[in-house]
């Protein structure tokens, strides 16, 4: 069966001596692998459409497994993402997040709508880490696994201060902080910050200044959620934190 989508490439992958493996998010059919033929060869027509963060219209021919390459045609290359280690180091964490959060047919077009959005942003040099934060919540929630920042996770209040129950899921008003006693203690900017992301939309995100300080809390707070209900081992966020270690 021949396909027409518009996809981004989350991963790519040699393949014999001239060939690649991409898997792509795709708009209409959740992620899919196609073999692009000749993508190493300095003369391929389609070596552009097998690097990481292309967004592209993919037409593939496809029976079972993987599929192959007919045509392709570049809507927005992505190159500048490439083109900078900081920059390429969040956009891999964002692809790497989506290729291992979900499984092939779990991958909507939301999701797809959302990392074409996350990709953007940091092309157009928006605070990448806040970018990044908003882009895990999108993808807890489409795993299933959204925090409840609205309201108290155990008794449903809302008024008052709360703390972040990472392993509960949600917030826990001073009344049931006691429900939790490994809860944390974030200040209310970082709090405002992931109630903020729960009900924004990627394409929503504009150019948010943020304190060093708030963006600490804001990510040990989304690092607890991430690894306590999805558990996956990054390569892109180990690297992510070694540069944050030994800023370049």
């Amino acid at each position: 069966m021949l396909y027409r989508v518009e996809g981004i490439v989350i991963r790519s992958m040699d393949y014999g001596e001239g060939n690649k493996i991409v898997t792509i998010l795709t708009n209409t059919h959740g992620k899919a692998g196609i073999v692009i033929r000749g993508a190493k060869k300095l003369k391929s027509r389609h070596g552009s459409l097998a690097q990481l963060f292309t967004h592209a219209e993919f037409v593939f021919f496809k029976k079972s497994g993987l599929g192959t390459l007919n045509h392709g045609e570049i809507i927005e290359s992505h190159h500048v993402l490439r083109e900078q280690l900081m920059m390429a180091a969040y956009a891999s964490y964002a692809v790497e997040l989506v290729d291992k959060a979900l499984q092939d047919d779990e991958a909507g077009s939301y999701v797809f709508e959302q990392l074409k959005a996350c990709l953007k942003a940091l092309a157009e040099e928006k605070d990448p880490q806040i970018t990044i934060h908003l882009f895990e919540m999108k993808m807890m929630e489409a795993a299933g696994y959204g925090p409840e920042m609205d309201a108290c996770i155990s008794c449903g209040n809302t008024d008052g201060e709360f703390s972040l129950s990472y392993r509960l899921g949600g917030i826990l008003c001073r009344r049931c902080s006691d429900k939790d006693p490994a809860r944390l203690e974030l200040g209310e900017g970082a709090l405002k910050l992931m109630r903020l992301f729960r009900r924004m939309d990627m394409r929503r995100l504009g150019n948010i200044q943020v304190k060093d300080a708030t963006k600490k809390e804001l990510k040990t707070g989304m690092r607890q959620l991430m690894d306590t209900h999805m558990g996956l081992t990054l390569k892109s966020r180990s690297f992510l934190d070694q540069m944050d270690r030994y800023p370049i």
